[in-house]
């Protein structure tokens, strides 16, 4: 799914006031880490991760593996902090409208 920046600036307001659910150590994306977020998608649209210092992969890395394993959409990262967002078949989020481009 592709986000605009208006939608991305949305749900990264929603995510500020959340803390992380889950964190990723030093054994770095594992089978288990993905089972456990696919799990909490199943509760919630937004997840928020967090890279510990004992990880040395990039968190950028990090994110596009879990939201290719999980099929969700990275909406940001800052610094060590990740924040993924997958609807749900009836999102419970309401996104921004996308703008369509004008014809020229």
């Amino acid at each position: 799914m592709e986000l605009n920046n208006k939608q991305r600036a949305y749900l990264s307001s929603l995510a500020a006031n959340e803390s992380p659910i889950m964190q990723i150590g030093k054994d770095d994306v594992t089978p288990e880490l993905i089972n456990a977020i696919n799990e909490t998608f199943n509760n919630r649209e937004i997840v928020k991760l967090s890279v510990l210092k004992n990880c040395f992969s990039d968190p950028r890395d990090i994110a596009d593996v879990v939201a290719g394993r999980t099929r969700s959409t990275v909406v940001r990262v800052i610094g060590r902090k990740i924040v993924l967002y997958k609807p749900f078949k009836e999102p419970k989020i309401i996104l921004p409208k996308k703008k369509k481009k004008a014809d020229i």
